[in-house]
């Protein structure tokens, strides 16, 4: 289906997920006078919980998928790995943004690197594997170290193991238990970096500033907003997004990961066509964030200003913070929002934490981001002073 006609206050948007994303995606589609419906196998669920309608069925149920795109006006994802077939079901009855082509790109790592090699976009070098002899081969072609990643469904770490030595080669393939795999020269970087941006029905892109990003055992940890890097990897970034979004045809919200490699340049990592984990600070710091752009763009409204007010960080509050000693615990909300008036505690409704669950955020703004990673730090320091280190900021 096409249309160029926005779609007003008002109508149903459609998420297919349910997890924080379309949580405050619902939170934000809620305040400009949307209903929101939510499709996912659970119930009860962070998006379902500030929805009008939560759908329970599985993704693989296309006559529930018809019967919820016929009931909305539009149709997005909160994630990426929902089933092509799901994408396309909806797309019978209702508009679906981005498209499953998107979908259908960025949810194989072994497309999206093709795509982005094939169209000239800056990638590490990599090969497909699909059988231990290949690996070998591909090893000695890329050299080690190097990473062997599932070609789908991975996302924090997941499906990805970095080899050291061609002599570990046995282990690593046994170990991913897949099928099918990337693997991909490693990136001696400096830093990594993201840059959110939308791009709406008429083509028009806008992005927010490039954001600095810390991981700890490959899930994020901190986030900082405006990125410490040369105005010229700024630019660069800018320009090879908006050739992503162009090149893909994105309707809505899409994430570019970068390393930022010790030479200077950027090499992409990851694409995600959706809001992003270290977006989050724009809720607190721009005019408009990642979540009402992505409304914006949906349903195609004139996209927002993404002016950031003020530099801001973002720390990840992880299901351990609840666990101590292999028992649960409430954390102390009391001290963290104590150790400073600006912080903002941001919760995902999640009813079981589980250690590396994203549970929720917090953010912080300053006149520095380095004054505002500092108060996010020591509000969830605050939370738990034994499982939370303070020796020193990741961005030192």
């Amino acid at each position: 289906m096409s249309n160029l006609n926005p779609i007003c206050p008002g109508s149903t948007l459609g998420v297919l997920g349910s997890g924080q994303l379309g949580r405050m995606f619902a939170i934000a589609a809620r305040q400009m006078g949307y209903r929101v419906a939510t499709f996912s196998p659970d119930d009860d669920t962070p998006t379902g919980q500030v929805a009008d309608v939560e759908v329970s069925a599985p993704y693989d149920d296309l006559d529930a998928v018809r019967a919820f795109a016929k009931s909305v006006s539009v149709v997005t994802f909160e994630f990426e790995n929902v089933p092509a077939a799901t994408a396309a079901a909806a797309a019978e009855f209702a508009l679906v943004r981005p498209g499953g082509n998107v979908l259908h790109t960025t949810q194989h790592r072994l497309r999206e690197k093709t795509f982005l090699r094939d169209n000239g976009f800056p990638v590490a070098p990599f090969h497909a594997v699909t059988s231990l002899e290949e690996l070998r081969l591909a090893l000695h072609r890329v050299g080690c170290p190097a990473v062997l990643k599932t070609a789908g469904w991975g996302y924090d770490g997941k499906g990805q193991v970095k080899i050291d030595s061609p002599e570990h080669a046995d282990t690593a393939w046994t170990g991913l238990e897949t099928p099918e795999a990337v693997l991909e020269a490693f990136v001696d970087f400096e830093k990594e970096v993201s840059l959110v941006a939308a791009r709406g029905i008429d083509g028009s892109f806008v992005h927010w500033d490039l954001i600095e990003n810390k991981h700890e055992h490959q899930i994020l940890d901190t986030s900082l907003c405006p990125a410490n890097v040369p105005a010229q990897a700024t630019k660069q970034a800018v320009e090879i997004v908006r050739g992503i979004l162009d090149s893909l045809d994105v309707v809505g919200v899409l994430c570019v990961e970068f390393f930022l490699a010790r030479d200077g340049d950027l090499i992409v990592n990851e694409l995600a066509p959706r809001p992003h984990n270290s977006g989050h600070l724009t809720i607190d710091a721009c005019i408009t964030s990642q979540f009402e752009q992505q409304v914006r763009a949906v349903t195609g409204l004139p996209l927002g200003s993404t002016q950031t007010l003020r530099p801001a960080a973002m720390a990840n509050l992880l299901g351990d913070l609840w666990l101590r000693e292999g028992r649960a615990v409430v954390p102390n909300w009391s001290a963290a929002l104590a150790a400073s008036p600006d912080v903002k505690l941001h919760l995902y409704g999640k009813l079981t934490p589980r250690a590396g669950r994203k549970m929720g955020h917090f953010t912080a703004t300053a006149s520095t981001a380095a004054e505002a990673i500092a108060k996010v730090q020591a509000a969830r320091a605050a939370l738990n002073p034994r499982s939370i280190s303070q020796s020193h900021s990741p961005f030192a």
